[in-house]
Order: structure tokens, then C-alpha cells, then sequence
């Protein structure tokens, strides 16, 4: 053993360097009355909060747009002058935040756990578990802030120190220029994990791919309508045992060569999955999925929604392309815990601004893995979700990878302040800041207010606005 070491293996050196690092002496430290003891060994210790008086005192918005997606900000004050962040998933309402405004207020923010089985109930599936979502990780921020630690050690610790980053690019028409794009824009850019969207809008130009789209095309035309359209009684909003739309052989061509070629131009060391298939029942599914074996996807994602889960395993169990959903569920009881215990994907696919938030999201990967499965972590919206979803992966062990959806997005980037790290060679370092571990910039989201929007406008309209909750006589 090293003279410089005790048994406990402190350096003696470290510690006389650091005694007199905060104004007093080796000599004087130990010379001095108690109260100066004290005071010199906490000299370090954050005095910034005092965290078991926090009270929660208000709830603010700024809702924001084209990073890309319209996203509305929340903001928790306590009488500390200590705010966490938070967002209702992109898309989402505002008031899917504010409603829950009046069961929190004077709450310590510190009690999470509490404080998240209060809101829980006005969670649901989709954008719906945005508000949840959204207060409870501005609730870590605030309680990482307090207590000056990393959101991630608040979960238990991390397993990785980086977190890997998957992301997929602008489609295109040609197989070739959508393979190119991918490569010069993602491969080439350092991205380890890559997603493609193909579906069958790619087919509406290809006489004799399809069967049944007429009946869904708008008057005069045979172009099926993006299946993300909102307009009742649209393709977009037939759920996806109810179009009975098929794919021929034809189709199914097409649709194999755009995945050929991507896998000749970026090779097969780096993950492939696909998205955004398009609404169609089991038997397409399975088709589609088995058409696609040979070039070892690493996932199809969404093929019907995540509530059929019997539709679920009955295309897990027939195809040897691993199968992924989740991104719309909200939580692990009434969500995920039946779709993991009936193993009816191969990996899930939560997001943090539905399921109800860090927490709930860390649950659902601990869950997954009991059951042997692998958790992705789909995400679109601010930096805010990002680093939260950060925090996460790091904590959750089965994590494998997680979206970034705003690569090229200036705006995007343009909210964080200061020189936190988001990309390094396919991965985002894990903040070692306090709470989510980046500062926001609050001219940028000045900029990116919505029409009409205010910057964290008081609120107290919401301040008493509820109903008698108990869910039980």
C-alpha cells in the first residue's frame, strides 16, 4: 500500500490539497471550533434550495412550432425560484397540462412518485398522455435541480455513460435517390442506427399494386390520402382491420426493391428498421413482413395498432422480421404490461411524452426485460423530451437505441443554450448537469411562439378549475 493511502484508500494529499481549497488551512480546519468544521466539510454542498420546503406555486406554457412539430412547453415555479421543464408531447393540447394545474399546486415538486399517482388518471393513450408525461418530467427537473444531481442517479443510476441515437431521413420516390439521401445524410454523418419509412403510398402510382384503394380515394382520384390525415372518415383515420386494403405480389415488389437497395448502399453492419407502413390488417402484415426476411430488418414498427395486440402475436409468430410498437401507449398497467406478457412483439417502443413520463418509461424498459425484450425509445419533439429520454435510456439496462427526429432541424437546435452536447459519432453524451442537464434558450423559444402564443403567460384560470376526482365511492 502506498504511504500516501490510508486503508480506506483516500490520498492523504488529495484531501490536505482539498481542506485548503475553501479558505482554511489543514491546521485551522482541525484547530477550529465545530461550527467552522461543519461549515468547511459542507462548503460544497448546493445551498441553492432546501428542498423538503419546496412548494409548487405555478404552472406556465409556451407553446412552440417548426422543430419540426408544434410543441407546447410547460413550466413548474416554486416558492424557491427553482422552474423544471417539461412538454406535452408534439401535437398535443396545452390544457392536457393545465388541467392538472390545480392538484399540484402547493405540492412539494420532490414527491414525484406521489404527485404522479395524483395526475395519473387524466393520462391516456396518444397524445393524451402528454399532460402526465409532461408535468411529471418537469418534476425531475425541479427535484434534480434541488438536490443538484442528474435526473439519471435520481433513478437509481446509469448503465451507460452515452446513449446511442437511431434516425431516418426524407423518403423518395426512386429507391436510389432515397438510398443516397440516407447515406450522405446519415451513414456518412456517423449514425449507427437508421430507420426507413416505406409503406404503401409508395404504391399509388403503381396500377395493380393494391386492392380496395379506390374506395378510399377522395372523389375523381386514386391516390390514397397520408395516413396520418385528420379528416373523419379519411383513409388516415379508418383504423387498419377496417380498410381491408391488400397488397399484390406487384406491390409487394416495389416495396422489396426500395429496402434492396438501401441495404446494397448502406450495407448490413447498421441496424434498418421501417416505419409508417401504412393502415392495413394481419395478412398484409405478415406478407409484408415475410416478403422482407432476407435483409435482417431490425424491426417493423406500427404495422397495426398497438390495441390489437392478439393481431400482434398472431404477425410476431409468422414472420422471422422482429416485430416493434409502443410509441402511443400510456404506461405499463392498462399498456405495455399486457403486450409484454403476451410476448407480442419482439421489443417495445415507448415514448416519454405518452407513456407518463421518466419514470413510468424506466418502469416499462424494467418490465420489458423481465420478459426478454428490448426497449427502443421513439421521440419527436423538443429538447426538453430528448433529454429526458436521455435520462432514461441511461438508467433503463435493455435500452437499445433512441430516435432523434430533428437532425438537420436549425430550430431545434437553436433551444439549447450553451455547449451541451447532442451528437458525438452516433451517440448524445448523458448530461451531467443538474436535473435534465441542459439550460434552455429562451430567446429561441421566443422566436418559435405559435401565432397568438404568450412567453409564460400567467395562468391562473387553472388555478382552481376542477371537479371532484376519487374515482371510488
Amino acid at each position: 500500500m502506498s504511504k500516501e493511502t490510508n486503508k480506506k484508500g483516500v490520498n492523504r494529499r488529495d484531501f490536505i490539497k482539498q481542506a485548503g481549497m475553501g479558505g482554511l488551512g489543514l491546521g485551522s480546519v482541525l484547530m477550529a471550533p465545530y461550527e467552522q468544521q461543519l461549515e468547511q466539510a459542507t462548503s460544497r454542498v448546493n445551498r441553492n434550495s432546501a428542498p423538503s420546503d419546496l412548494e409548487i406555486t405555478d404552472m406556465r406554457i409556451a407553446e412552440i412550432d417548426g422543430i419540426p412539430f408544434r410543441t407546447p412547453i410547460i413550466r413548474i415555479d416554486t416558492n424557491q425560484g427553482i422552474s423544471g421543464f417539461g412538454e406535452v408531447r408534439d401535437g398535443g393540447d396545452p390544457r392536457y397540462a393545465l388541467m392538472l394545474k390545480s392538484r399540484i399546486l402547493g405540492l412539494n415538486p420532490c414527491n414525484v412518485e406521489k404527485i404522479f399517482k395524483i395526475i395519473r388518471q387524466f393520462g391516456d393513450h396518444g397524445r393524451q398522455g402528454g399532460g402526465v408525461s409532461g408535468v411529471e418530467t418537469a418534476l425531475w427537473d425541479l427535484t434534480g435541480k434541488a438536490y443538484g444531481v442528474p435526473v439519471y442517479q435520481l433513478l437509481g443510476g446509469k448503465y451507460r455513460d452515452k446513449v446511442r441515437l437511431y434516425a431516418d431521413t426524407a423518403g423518395a420516390d426512386d429507391p436510389h435517390v432515397f438510398a443516397r439521401r440516407m447515406k450522405e445524410t446519415r451513414v456518412d454523418k456517423g449514425y449507427t442506427a437508421l430507420k426507413m419509412d416505406i409503406g404503401i403510398g409508395l404504391l399509388d402510382d403503381i396500377e395493380g399494386a393494391l386492392v380496395n384503394t379506390h374506395h378510399h380515394a377522395p372523389q375523381g382520384s386514386r391516390e390514397l390520402q397520408s395516413q396520418y390525415s385528420g379528416t373523419h372518415g379519411e383513409y388516415g383515420q379508418i383504423d387498419h382491420p377496417f380498410t381491408r386494403i391488400q397488397i399484390t405480389e406487384k406491390g409487394l415488389d416495389a416495396l422489396e426493391e426500395y429496402v434492396s437497395v438501401m441495404r446494397d448502399t448502406i450495407g448490413y453492419e447498421i441496424p434498418l428498421g421501417i416505419d409508417h407502413t401504412g393502415h392495413f390488417d394481419t395478412d398484409e402484415a405478415i406478407k409484408l413482413a415475410r416478403r422482407l426476411e432476407p435483409y435482417t430488418l431490425a424491426y417493423m414498427e406500427d404495422m397495426v395498432a398497438w390495441k390489437w395486440i392478439d393481431k400482434w402475436k398472431e404477425i410476431t409468430r409468422s414472420t422471422t422480421t422482429p416485430t416493434m410498437t409502443g410509441e402511443d401507449i400510456f404506461g405499463l398497467e392498462g399498456g405495455f404490461k399486457e403486450l409484454i406478457d403476451k410476448q407480442a412483439v419482439n421489443m417495445v417502443h415507448p415514448d416519454l411524452g405518452s407513456t407518463g413520463g421518466i419514470l413510468e418509461t424506466k418502469r416499462i424498459g424494467d418490465y420489458a426485460q423481465q420478459g426478454g425484450l428490448a426497449m427502443y425509445l421513439h421521440y419527436a419533439g423538443s429538447p426538453i423530451g430528448f433529454f429526458a429520454s436521455v435520462h432514461a435510456a441511461a438508467a433503463t439496462e435493455n435500452f437499445v437505441a433512441l430516435e432523434h427526429h430533428s437532425v438537420e432541424n436549425d430550430a431545434w437546435y437553436s433551444l439549447i443554450a450553451g455547449d451541451t452536447v447532442v451528437f458525438d459519432e452516433g451517440y448524445v453524451p448523458v448530461p451531467e448537469k443538474p436535473g435534465l442537464g441542459f439550460d434552455l434558450n429562451m430567446e429561441a423559444v421566443k422566436e418559435l411562439l405559435i401565432d397568438g402564443a404568450g412567453f409564460f403567460e400567467p395562468t391562473p384560470e387553472w388555478d382552481e378549475q376542477r371537479s371532484w376526482d376519487r374515482l371510488w365511492s
